[in-house]
C-alpha cells in the first residue's frame, strides 16, 4: 500500500475556485472534447469521397478511422501520467494544437499515405484529452457531483460526433471534402487559444501553484511500475470490467464509421442527408449514456452489484436490437431498431466507469481511467470499424452489420464472470483501503 498511497496528489482538496468559473472550466474543457471528436468523425462523413476519388477498399477506408482509435489506446496510459508530472492544462493546450493541425494536414492529403500518416497524429494528440480533462473538470467542482459530470462530459463524444458527421457532410456536399477537414481544424484551434487565455494552472489551484514554485519536486506524483501495476489489477473483477467494456464498444465503433455509408448504399441518401441521419444516431447513443448512467445509478443504490446486471442487461437489449435490424430490409422499422440500439450501445459506459472507480484505489483513479480509455480504444473503437470493413470487402456491409452485433454476446459474458468476483474483489479493496 506504500506504492499506492504515494500515488496521491499531496494538494488534492476542495475546490478553490468560484462556481462560475468552475463551470466556465467545464465548458470550455467540454468544447474541446466536441473539437477532439469532430475532428475524429469528419473522416466518416466523406468516406464515400474518398473511396470514389482515391479508389480504397472498404478494409483501407476502416483502416483510416481506426488508426486514431489505435493510437488513442496505446498513448492514453503513458500520456496521462505525462500530463500529471508536466501540467495538465497545458497538457491539454497542446494536445488540442496537435490534432488540429494534423486535421489540416488531412485537409491537403494527397493519397492514403498522407492521410493515413495525417491521421496518426490526429489520434496521439487526442490520445489522453478525455482522461485528463475529466482531472481537470474534477479538480474544480466539489465530489459529490462526479458522477453527474463524468456522464456528462464523456457524453459530448458521441455529441461531438455527431456534430462533426453532420456538419462536415454538409460542408462536404457543397464545398468538397478538404473543406470538411479544415473546418474542424480551425474550430479546435480557435478554442485552444480562448483556453489558454481563460484556463490557467493558477487559477485551477493557486495552493499547488505556490507549492510548486517553492519545490517542484515534491509535487510531482511518486510511484513505481510494480506498485502501480498491482493497485490497477488488485481486483479480478475490475479487468472483467474493462475487457467487457472495450468489447461492447465495438457496435459503436462500426456504427460510427459506417452508418453513413450503409444509409448511402442501402437507402441511395445523398451524402450529406445520410450524414445527418447518422448524426442523429450518434446523438441517440449520447443520450442514452447519460440515461443509462442514471437509471444504473438509481437501481443500484443499494445493491451495488445491480451495476454488472444492468451492464448484462444493456448488452443483451443491443444484441437483439441491432441483431433485428440488420436482418430486416431496408425501411422504417430497421432505423427505428438501430435507433433503439444507438440509444443502448454505449450504455455500459456508466457502470463500468463505477465499477472501475469501486475496485481501484481514490489515489488512482484518473490513471485507472486511462487505462480504461485504453481497453475501449483499442477493443472496441478501433477494432470495430477495422472488422467491419474487412468483413464487408468479403460479405458486404450489410452481412458486415449483421456479425457485428455478436461482439454484445461476447460483452455480456465478460460482465457475468466479472460481477461473480464482485463481492469478494469490493470486500478487499474496502478493506485496503480502510487500512491505508
Amino acid at each position: 500500500m506504500q506504492a499506492t498511497a504515494a500515488l496521491g496528489d499531496a494538494h488534492a482538496g476542495a475546490p478553490t475556485v468560484s462556481r462560475a468559473y468552475a463551470w466556465c472550466v467545464f465548458a470550455l474543457t467540454f468544447g474541446l472534447l466536441l473539437a477532439d471528436y469532430m475532428s475524429r468523425q469528419v473522416l466518416n462523413a466523406v468516406f464515400p469521397l474518398l473511396k470514389a476519388q482515391w479508389l480504397l477498399t472498404d478494409t483501407r477506408l476502416g483502416s483510416l478511422s481506426s488508426v486514431v482509435a489505435v493510437m488513442v489506446g496505446l498513448m492514453t496510459f503513458p500520456l496521462s501520467l505525462l500530463a500529471d508530472r508536466w501540467g495538465r492544462v497545458r497538457s491539454l493546450i497542446l494536445m488540442a494544437v496537435l490534432w488540429s493541425f494534423a486535421t489540416l494536414g488531412c485537409a491537403v492529403s494527397a493519397n492514403y499515405g498522407q492521410m493515413f500518416a495525417a491521421r496518426f497524429f490526429v489520434g496521439v494528440g487526442e490520445a489522453a484529452y478525455g482522461s485528463v480533462g475529466l482531472a481537470v473538470v474534477f479538480s474544480v467542482f466539489p465530489a459529490h457531483l462526479r458522477a453527474t459530470l463524468s456522464g456528462s462530459f464523456l457524453a459530448g463524444g458521441a455529441f461531438g460526433s455527431m456534430l462533426g458527421m453532420a456538419l462536415s457532410g454538409i460542408v462536404a456536399a457543397r464545398f468538397g471534402w478538404r473543406w470538411s477537414f479544415a473546418t474542424m481544424a480551425v474550430f479546435g484551434l480557435v478554442l485552444a487559444a480562448i483556453y489558454r487565455l481563460v484556463v490557467t494552472e493558477r487559477r485551477l489551484a493557486p495552493e499547488r501553484a505556490l507549492a510548486a514554485r517553492g519545490n517542484a519536486r515534491d509535487t510531482r506524483p511518486r510511484f513505481t511500475p510494480r506498485g502501480l501495476a498491482q493497485a490497477l489489477f488488485a481486483s479480478k473483477a475490475v479487468v472483467f470490467a474493462y475487457l467487457g467494456c472495450g468489447v461492447q464498444l465495438i457496435l459503436p465503433g462500426a456504427l460510427f464509421a459506417w452508418l453513413p455509408s450503409y444509409l448511402v448504399r442501402a437507402y441511395a441518401m445523398r451524402l450529406d442527408r445520410a450524414s445527418v441521419l447518422a448524426a442523429a444516431f450518434v446523438l441517440i447513443s449520447g443520450i442514452g449514456m447519460i440515461v443509462c448512467g442514471v437509471l444504473t445509478d438509481r437501481i443500484s443504490r443499494r445493491h451495488a452489484a445491480r451495476k454488472w446486471t444492468m451492464a448484462v442487461t444493456y448488452c443483451a437489449l443491443v444484441f437483439v436490437a441491432l441483431a433485428s435490424a440488420f436482418h430486416l430490409p431496408p425501411g422504417p422499422l430497421q432505423l427505428v431498431l438501430i435507433g433503439a440500439g444507438m440509444f443502448l450501445a454505449s450504455g455500459v459506459c456508466g457502470p463500468t466507469g463505477a465499477l472501475v472507480a469501486e475496485l481501484t484505489p481514490p489515489s488512482i483513479h484518473a490513471t485507472a481511467m486511462a487505462l480504461w480509455a485504453l481497453a475501449n480504444n483499442l477493443l472496441g473503437l478501433a477494432a470495430g470499424p477495422v472488422i467491419a470493413g474487412m468483413i464487408a470487402d468479403r460479405m458486404g456491409l450489410h452481412v458486415a452489420l449483421q456479425w457485428i452485433p455478436l461482439a454484445a454476446l461476447g460483452a455480456a459474458l465478460l460482465f457475468a464472470l466479472g460481477k461473480r468476483r464482485y463481492p469478494a474483489d469490493l470486500a478487499r479493496t474496502a478493506a485496503v483501503q480502510h487500512d491505508a
